[in-house]
């Protein structure tokens, strides 16, 4: 925010109406809104945000923009071969689109295309990528080469890694700035956004929705549910939909030279094959960020207040750090922190009408890769807003969750049993040891919840 005036969050304090009313400024909400003027120009859109535009996830993220295709064969499981295709080859438009946009657009979120490298960091995860790229190879988009083991410990810049892959189709950002800059845009473009404006309740009865505020209230033609997280606690037919799941992240002050030392100065975004990943990249004023997901669960997919608050896994964060970088231990952390991410039991976001109401749509579950597939929902989201009959709204993704968690509290008990299943085997192989079963049955349960596709 110290790149903007600090009064310019405006919340509604009036009786409006509306073509569109979007609830929740970020990715998801503002990439439907600029997506619907692009379309529509007259059309009149309102977006209401409870905070201010990325408050949630959608400005504090790990900043990594990954394709779906390495989740081609769950793809292929939930949707068909042919939706799969398309959905993986639209994820890799995607990225030049979000990239060709904010250059034009003069939005400097940082985001450098400078690809993805998939990396076994021991011996049990070698061969993970095999299977997928072999499916990807066989329908003519594969985009991914395996790479030398000495260019790929110089591009990642560990000596940890025992395979890696490349894909140029893909990179990293900044997301804070990104989100900021959607918002500054969907401003130009005459979307109406009202910050620190939280819903109250949603008026579902009529054919045009009513959405209720604390000091204000808009009747519009069509809503749109863009909460991500939050609506699993805030609407009781999704709160077994998804889980909510922390990804940690830790960012070190600047080092540019020492990252020169390692060749870590470009942008790709680096990702082992563990169930939790480890993730990193660089960011442009020299610093390294590095990240795990799966330490925090919280009951009943609330967004609880821990995800708001520095991580309390700085320490292993940091211990991750001086194993995979020895050369930079001792690196100050200029911050650790964490979000919660809604994972969905297919790993995929899914969208639809809310109780079939044929004039409320909703969209979220992006499972921890929403940097890119937000892009893809502002274009599912808009084409059920204008009822638009295309490749958008017959997406796969449409036509609400594929399936459900348990309930409380067994979801909650199961959840931390597989994680620290996981933990246990991962741990193993790292020591080159073989888990035990119990542990391996318990850690399946995470790749059927789709957590992984490797």
């Amino acid at each position: 925010m110290k790149h903007e005036d600090p009064d310019t969050a405006q919340p509604l304090d009036a009786q409006i109406n509306t073509d569109v009313c979007i609830i929740g400024g970020g990715y998801t909400g503002l990439w439907t809104a600029i997506e619907l003027k692009t379309r529509e120009p007259n059309l009149d859109v309102v977006v209401l945000e409870k905070e201010i535009c990325g408050y949630g996830a959608s400005g504090s993220n790990g900043g990594c923009a990954l394709t779906l295709a390495p989740k081609f064969l769950s793809l292929c499981k939930y949707f068909g071969r042919e939706e799969a295709k398309r959905i993986v080859l639209g994820s890799e438009t995607a990225v030049e689109e979000i990239k060709q946009f904010t250059d034009e657009h003069g939005i400097d979120c940082e985001f450098r295309v400078d690809g993805a490298q998939y990396i076994a960091t021991n011996e049990a995860q070698v061969g993970a990528m095999d299977t997928v790229l072999e499916a990807l190879e066989s329908e003519g988009i594969n985009s991914w080469r395996k790479q030398p083991l000495d260019e790929a410990r110089a591009s990642s810049g560990t000596s940890m890694l025992r395979e890696s892959y490349f894909s140029p189709i893909a990179g990293s950002l900044q997301p804070a700035l990104l989100v900021r800059g959607l918002a500054r845009v969907a401003r130009n473009k005459g979307v109406r956004i009202f910050e620190k404006t939280p819903m109250t309740s949603l008026i579902e009865k009529n054919e045009a929705p009513k959405v209720v505020t604390q000091f204000g209230e808009v009747t519009a033609k069509k809503v749109v549910l863009a909460m991500n997280a939050w609506m699993a606690s805030s609407f009781k037919q999704f709160s077994r939909s998804i889980v909510v799941v922390s990804s940690d992240m830790a960012i070190t002050e600047p080092i540019p030279e020492r990252l020169d030392e390692l060749q870590l100065n470009h942008g790709a975004t680096i990702c082992d094959s563990r169930t939790f990943v480890h993730y990193f990249h660089t960011t442009q004023d020299g610093r390294l960020l590095f990240g795990k997901g799966g330490n925090t669960f919280a009951y009943g997919s609330k967004m609880i207040e821990a995800f708001f608050k520095p991580s309390r896994y700085g320490s292993q964060l940091n211990e991750a750090i001086q194993k995979f970088f020895p050369s930079i231990s001792g690196t100050k952390l200029a911050q650790v922190w964490n979000g919660g991410s809604d994972r969905s039991t297919t790993g995929f976001p899914f969208f639809g009408n809310l109780n079939d109401h044929p004039n409320i749509h909703y969209g979220f579950g992006y499972s921890g890769n929403g940097v890119i597939q937000c892009r893809l929902g502002g274009k599912i989201l808009a084409s059920l807003c204008l009822d638009q009959d295309d490749e958008w709204s017959r997406c796969g993704f449409v036509g609400g969750p594929r399936g459900q968690f348990p309930p409380e509290p067994f979801r909650w008990i199961g959840s931390l049993a597989v994680r620290n299943a996981i933990r246990r085997k991962e741990l193993a192989e790292d020591r080159a040891q073989r888990p035990s079963a119990f542990d391996s049955y318990l850690a399946s349960f995470a790749k059927s919840a789709g957590k992984t596709d490797q």
